[in-house]
């Protein structure tokens, strides 16, 4: 069966949904809210498997580049690892991606860069990462207070930093390549950045993990995850986003939307609502 994927045209730039597969993920590490109202949300927006998330890439083709915006969870614990054969689908090796951006250092995020073996899967790309993600990721202290869940993290993001180290390049905020702009949303991580990128004829955020269940968490912007690491500040950035992009009807690329990739906000009752970009 022949796999479709939404691309949207930027003008001198195609930004294009890659899934990398699914994921479950329990109601129960959402709050504040219950797993029954939770059920209720994804039901009533007619989610077809309410507890599941889909697990995205971006693949940006910009001024004859290839750039890869995150890389999936890479097969780890057996779920996703679909990245490269859907790159292949449309005509991309691994060879050919030239920079790979990421949004956070988080297993579902950075997967997909190394090999089984552990070695580097996108040879020739360089490696753009927050330096605050980087700088806490290799802080020992901060290893030592994580459970040991959360230290399975840390090496897994080192591990990745040392095989991208020849061609890994720290950056704050700002245009990290001409047209393409690192925003920082703190609160799901230290560093959590999105990527705006600006077009000739329309421009585009790519928001990361702003949110994991979007018909919840835009209905009740105060609903965090357990995955955040400090969920107060993680709110606060999503109401802000939220006002921004709705009131600028800015399009949107998340990596845990559906399958569509790409979608605009608006509001609706008290918080608002993902309309998807094939349901516009």
């Amino acid at each position: 069966m022949e796999t479709h994927f939404s691309t949207r045209d930027l003008g001198n730039t195609t930004v294009t949904a890659v899934s990398d597969g699914a994921m479950q993920v329990d109601f129960s590490l959402l709050s504040p809210i219950e797993a029954a109202e939770c059920e209720q949300i994804q039901r009533h927006k007619q989610v077809l498997e309410p507890s599941g998330i889909n697990i995205n890439t971006f693949l940006v083709r910009h001024q004859g580049k290839h750039i890869l915006i995150d890389s999936g969870i890479g097969g780890i614990r057996g779920l996703g690892g679909k990245l490269n054969m859907h790159l292949a689908a449309l005509g991309v090796t691994s060879d050919d991606i030239d920079t790979v951006l990421l949004t956070h250092a988080h297993p579902d995020h950075i997967g997909g860069l190394l090999t089984a073996e552990g070695e580097a899967v996108f040879q020739n790309a360089e490696l753009v990462v927050s330096s605050k993600e980087y700088h806490y990721l290799n802080d020992d202290s901060h290893f030592r207070a994580a459970s040991e869940r959360i230290q399975g993290n840390f090496t897994l993001a080192r591990r990745v930093f040392d095989r991208y180290q020849r061609h890994l390049r720290l950056v704050d905020q700002g245009e990290v390549i001409a047209g393409i702009f690192a925003v920082p949303l703190p609160g799901h991580t230290p560093g959590h950045l999105g990527y705006r990128i600006e077009g000739s004829q329309d421009q585009l955020l790519i928001w990361g993990d702003i949110v994991h269940f979007p018909h919840i968490q835009l209905l009740k912007p105060e609903v965090s995850i357990a995955f955040d690491y400090d969920a107060v500040l993680a709110a606060e950035t999503r109401r802000r986003l939220l006002d921004e992009v709705s009131a600028d009807n800015l399009l949107i690329g998340g990596m845990h939307f559906g399958p569509e990739g790409f979608g605009r906000v608006g509001r609706y009752q008290s918080g608002y609502e993902i309309i998807y970009c094939n349901e516009a």
